[in-house]
């Protein structure tokens, strides 16, 4: 008796960004409705037609529970949403957050508290859930990398860039977000360090100097903070006249978990340069 092929019980990935998403949608369009029949739905639609944010509320709506060309790949785990679709909605719900949070503002300041906090627990919390549901929304959409770092796969992700090198044709093909930047001779790649790290490296220095390349002098930014240091990856093809020593991009180093990557990355391209040498 034949056997039938069982299929993995594991989701995809980028599956649960979707469903989350969905789910909001559904959420809002729930009470969406529940308050038009409380208002009563012609009149409801009257005063739609009038106001610009539900329009916008309803392109919203509209986006979140279709998802137009949003698709779980395991090739991009972290970007299961077309770009012009993941800016769409972070525009979208940014508009909304602040008008949310700008009516709850201004009925709170001119009701007074106790009729605000009358009025939260007549909508059963939901002057705070909206704004809240639209905050999600926002940091799903956040910028991000295509992947997370796998340095045996030799995949990086440093902020919204994602690199790929491939060790067997010595490319490196770069992201930023889901928009591919270019693919590159991973010998004509390196990492500029910021000023004042420790960047020359000898074929026995490696760790030492990945490890050096961490401390950075302390730069102040606005309002007296701490600016965070830079890392470039350099593009230097003799090949390319006049387009020698290209920036292919800039980003900063938020946390230990980026200094890492770079350091990895830096590290690579260098083993990458001495094979082809």
């Amino acid at each position: 008796m034949a056997r039938t092929k069982q299929s993995s019980a594991s989701p995809a990935p980028g599956a649960g960004t979707v469903f989350a998403l969905r789910a909001i949608g559904l959420v809002l369009a729930a009470r969406w409705l529940f308050s038009m029949s409380q208002m009563g739905y012609l009149s409801s639609l009257r005063a739609m037609t009038s106001s610009p944010w539900a329009c916008v509320t309803l392109v919203l709506l509209f986006l979140l529970l279709f998802l137009p060309g949003a698709r779980a790949r395991a090739e991009r785990p972290l970007h299961p949403l077309p770009q012009w679709l993941r800016q769409a909605l972070r525009l979208l719900a940014l508009l909304s957050f602040l008008f949310a949070v700008w009516s709850v503002g201004f009925f709170t300041w001119t009701a007074g508290w106790k009729d605000a906090i009358h009025a939260l627990a007549e909508t059963n919390g939901w002057l705070l859930v909206a704004p809240a549901l639209y905050g999600v929304v926002l940091w799903i959409c956040r910028p991000r990398a295509l992947w997370r770092t796998n340095i045996a796969a030799r995949r990086f992700a440093i902020g919204r860039y994602a690199i790929s090198i491939d060790t067997t044709t010595r490319t490196a093909v770069v992201w930023a977000e889901s928009r591919k930047l270019g693919q590159y001779d991973a010998r004509e790649l390196s990492v500029k360090w910021p000023e004042g790290s420790a960047s020359d490296t000898g074929a026995a220095g490696l760790e030492s100097s990945a490890t050096a390349a961490a401390v950075v002098p302390t730069k102040r930014g606005l309002f007296g903070r701490e600016a965070r240091p830079k890392m470039e990856l350099l593009w230097d093809s003799p090949a390319a006249a006049g387009h020698n020593r290209k920036t292919v991009f800039r980003a900063a180093l938020a946390s230990e978990g980026d200094r890492k990557t770079a350091r990895a990355l830096d590290m690579s391209l260098r083993q990458s340069s001495s094979i082809g040498a």
